[in-house]
């Protein structure tokens, strides 16, 4: 089988895992709990759009006006969340990636989770591989997505051209990354399907894959 992109640059939570409805979005509720006592913390599909736009740090430092300390509880929290808990990939996603994998593709991994969290999601699945390299939040600024560093740096270590790579995201910052780094894209459409996400997605993207079953044809395809 001849793939029609070597090398996939994967979003991890909501993506390949259902992570933000059972720890991120928890995580942040308790921040709030105790960062922000008696003021409610956003709903989960609020929770979605505020990663979406303006992001996430954004959110907490702009909207919530969190200090530098009130950062490190919330860091401290997320961490413990995410140490603690054991989402579960999306049923299928796994398949797919076993049978790209076995055709010759490679996989990165570029996320906001830590690379130490996403490595022991593969290694607790079982399945005796693991991505080929990944990009966490532990990277730093100008690292991260949407910057396009992850994406760049992947195509110097692997010696692969942009239209050899696609990016699979859920979110804004994984297709400003693809943009900025001149490669094509999709978004992962079975986490969620808010209408704002959605309509960015379709003009902004290659287009939006609306079930695991879906990404699996697109990514074998020859």
């Amino acid at each position: 089988m001849t793939l029609r992109y070597r090398c996939l640059l994967l979003d991890h939570d909501d993506t390949a895992l259902d992570s933000t409805a059972t720890i991120h979005h928890p995580a942040h509720v308790a921040s709030m709990a105790a960062l922000r006592p008696g003021q409610p913390a956003i709903d989960l599909a609020g929770f979605f759009l505020k990663n979406f736009e303006p992001g996430f740090q954004a959110f907490l430092r702009q909207e919530l006006a969190f200090t530098e300390d009130e950062m490190q509880v919330e860091y401290g929290i997320w961490r413990e969340f995410t140490e603690q808990g054991r989402p579960h990939f999306f049923p299928g996603f796994l398949d797919a990636l076993e049978t790209y994998r076995k055709a010759g593709g490679l996989f990165v991994v570029v996320s906001h989770s830590e690379a130490t969290t996403i490595r022991r999601h593969y290694e607790q699945a079982g399945r005796g591989w693991m991505p080929d390299e990944v990009f966490g939040w532990e990277a730093g600024e100008g690292r991260r997505k949407p910057a396009p560093w992850p994406v760049l740096e992947t195509l110097q270590r692997f010696d692969l051209s942009p239209e050899e790579v696609l990016v699979v995201d859920d979110l804004k910052p994984g297709i400003l990354m693809a943009q900025a780094a001149g490669v094509p894209s999709v978004a992962a459409g079975w986490a969620h399907q808010l209408p704002a996400i959605r309509a960015y997605m379709k003009t902004n993207t290659l287009g939006i894959l609306e079930s695991i079953g879906d990404f699996a044809e697109f990514i074998l395809q020859a």
